[in-house]
């Protein structure tokens, strides 16, 4: 199976103008995003975009990149354009462009999901929880399993009820996604689903269609960016670790 990682960048941001070109620590976000992905077991990543000032930066620092529409309503809708261009690959990895440090393992274990079972149609990344300030924050997305580690649901609300609180069954859901190629360009194509609606989330719409997602638990927290605060933090965090980019 070959396996092609695509980053989502676009330059437009409610909170946070311009986020992939923000310098963090002497490069930007972007590169940050595209060199971690290379140190996992992709055989190929590209960035998607829509924005020609990132097309210009990627190619500066000799990355792959791919002009895509400036219409798409999601990631997914963008991810399968790119598909349409890269058609070569069973698998591909959507990895949040908004994430400069996540761990190449995370992208691995997306990828020892589709090697270990190549039935699955997508798969995805949970976190445990600790405390319930984190349980009750919406905008932690939970997400419940069943036994064989398929989600049952996401949500942003408290699930499952803690009728009986034990912590041991709450999970923050990575949005970190695998798909087979063929399933991206169908799912893209699904109409929007009444819960993907009412908890704006997307994975929702695979559930409600009758898909399984594999959730596959990680050690591992993602420092994501979405406010000039959560980008200070990254970069304190870096200087303090001492993090180089590869």
């Amino acid at each position: 199976m070959k396996f092609l990682g695509v980053i989502p960048s676009r330059y437009a941001s409610t909170r946070l103008e311009g986020k992939p070109l923000k310098d963090i620590c002497g490069h930007t976000m972007v590169e940050w995003v595209y060199r971690r992905a290379l140190l996992s077991k992709l055989d190929n990543v590209v960035i998607a975009t829509d924005d020609e000032k990132i097309i210009k930066e990627v190619k500066s620092f000799g990355g792959n990149v791919i002009m895509t529409r400036k219409d798409h309503i999601n990631g997914t809708s963008r991810i399968a354009e790119v598909c349409k261009t890269y058609s070569d690959y069973d698998v591909i990895v959507n990895i949040q462009g908004d994430e400069p440090l996540i761990e190449p393992d995370m992208i691995n274990s997306i990828i020892d999901s589709f090697l270990e079972d190549k039935s699955i149609p997508m798969s995805t990344l949970k976190h445990k929880l600790s405390t319930m300030e984190e349980i009750e924050n919406p905008n932690f997305v939970k997400v419940v399993t069943d036994k064989n580690d398929f989600a049952i649901y996401f949500s942003r609300s408290v699930v499952p009820y803690p009728r009986n609180l034990d912590l041991k069954n709450y999970y923050k859901h990575i949005g970190i996604y695998g798909y087979k190629r063929d399933f991206v360009m169908e799912y893209s194509k699904m109409e929007s689903t009444p819960l993907e609606l009412s908890e704006s989330l997307e994975q929702l719409r695979v559930l409600e269609n009758g898909y399984k997602i594999k959730v596959i638990e990680t050690p591992y927290k993602i420092i994501g960016v979405d406010t000039q605060e959560e980008l200070d933090k990254v970069r304190k965090y870096i200087t303090e670790h001492n993090i180089k980019i590869k």
